[in-house]
C-alpha cells in the first residue's frame, strides 16, 4: 500500500518546538552531536518526546548488544529504513560486525543465545505478540526469564512506535542509509 499522506512532515527546527523540547535538543545535541531527524519530528509533540525518551531510556534486564539486536529485527521486519540505518550504526558501536547485523537484518544468527532472541522478536512482531511456543520455549531454554520476555515485548513496542512514525511522516535519514537486503 502506498503512503497517500498528503502532508508533508518537515523536521522541526529548534525554534520551532516547545521549550521542554528546546532544552531536548540541547542535551541531544551534546549527547549525540545533533538531533536525529525521528526524535525531532516527534517533537510535533510538546509532551511526546520527553515521554518517549524516558520510556526508551528505562532500565531493562537486557544488555545493550541484546536491544540492538532487537532494534534491528523490528526495523526490518517493519520496513523501517530509517531505524535500520540507526541500528546498523548503534549496532557496530556496541560490538557486532557488519556480518552479524546482516545476519540478525535476515532474522538469525551464529550466536545460539542472539539467534533465540532475533527470532522471538521477529515472531512478536509480525504476528503482533502471538509468537510460537517454539519460539517461547527456544528462547527460555536459551536463559532467558520471565522478566528478560516482558524487557523484550517493551523494546519491540518502543521501536515499532519509531518505526511506524518513520514509515508514516517519511523525514530524511540523517544516518548512513541501510541497503536493502
Amino acid at each position: 500500500m502506498e503512503n497517500s499522506v498528503k502532508t508533508q512532515f518537515n523536521v522541526p527546527t529548534r525554534e520551532e518546538v516547545a521549550p521542554v523540547n528546546q532544552a531536548i535538543f540541547d542535551n541531544l545535541k551534546k549527547a549525540l552531536g545533533f538531533v536525529p531527524n525521528l526524535y525531532a519530528t516527534i517533537a510535533y509533540s510538546d509532551n511526546g518526546l520527553e515521554r518517549f525518551l524516558n520510556y526508551q531510556n528505562a532500565k531493562t534486564s537486557l544488555s545493550n548488544k541484546e536491544k540492538e539486536a532487537i532494534n534491528l529485527i523490528v526495523s526490518q521486519v517493519n520496513n523501517c529504513v530509517y531505524c535500520q540505518s540507526a541500528h546498523l550504526v548503534l549496532g557496530k558501536m556496541n560490538g557486532f560486525t557488519e556480518e552479524q547485523l546482516l545476519d540478525i537484518r535476515k532474522g538469525k544468527s551464529d550466536n545460539v543465545k542472539v539467534d533465540a532472541l532475533v527470532k522471538l522478536a521477529a515472531d512478536i512482531t509480525k504476528n503482533r505478540g502471538k509468537a510460537s511456543d517454539e519460539n517461547v520455549e527456544n528462547f527460555f531454554a536459551q536463559g532467558y526469564t520471565k522478566e528478560n520476555l516482558v524487557d523484550v515485548i517493551l523494546l519491540v513496542s518502543d521501536k515499532t512506535a519509531m518505526n511506524y512514525l518513520h514509515n508514516l511522516t517519511q523525514v530524511p535519514i540523517d544516518f548512513p542509509a541501510a541497503q536493502s537486503i
